[in-house]
């Protein structure tokens, strides 16, 4: 997450113009599946956002959502199925409600924790079945950090 931190932090022009930087570095730092996975959410977010410098908080739902729907798109998952989407799709619908940023970081917090009750069935981490039970998924952690991160950035602008 610093590479794609310090990529936006560089970047000029448009939040569109961030979030593409954000996603180029955090897929040029990260392998495995979860690189593409943030790059599309990332992406997504830069065109929901658009050709503006800076997004009323009203907006804030819209670049949740398209990060979850571009997560959803690109890992074939659902929520329920132990994946980061876990995270993504309460932090959204949270969003979406008009709930606050600290609301919307809590949300995606539950949801990642709820993943400790799961089993994973999809992923890498499906071969590990029953093993996986008790174990919050490491895609949901990072995913609620960053929506938090982006929480905290909407509140300090």
């Amino acid at each position: 997450m610093k590479a794609a931190a310090d990529a936006a932090q560089a970047a000029e022009g448009t939040l569109q113009d961030v979030f593409t930087a954000a996603a180029k570095g955090f897929l040029n730092a990260v392998g495995a599946s979860s690189g593409p996975l943030y790059a599309t959410a990332l992406l997504r977010a830069g065109k929901a956002a658009g050709p503006r410098a800076s997004m009323p908080r009203a907006e804030l739902r819209t670049v949740i959502a398209a990060m979850r729907d571009g997560i959803a798109q690109r890992g074939k998952a659902e929520p329920g199925q132990k994946t980061m989407l876990d995270a993504w799709a309460p932090a959204a619908d949270a969003a979406i409600n008009g709930q606050n940023v600290d609301a919307i970081a809590a949300a995606a917090r539950r949801g990642a924790e709820a993943t400790r009750d799961m089993v994973a069935t999809v992923g890498r981490a499906a071969r590990l079945g029953e093993r996986s039970l008790g174990h919050p998924d490491p895609g949901s952690i990072s995913a609620a950090m960053l929506v938090e991160e982006i929480c905290n950035a909407m509140k300090a602008a």
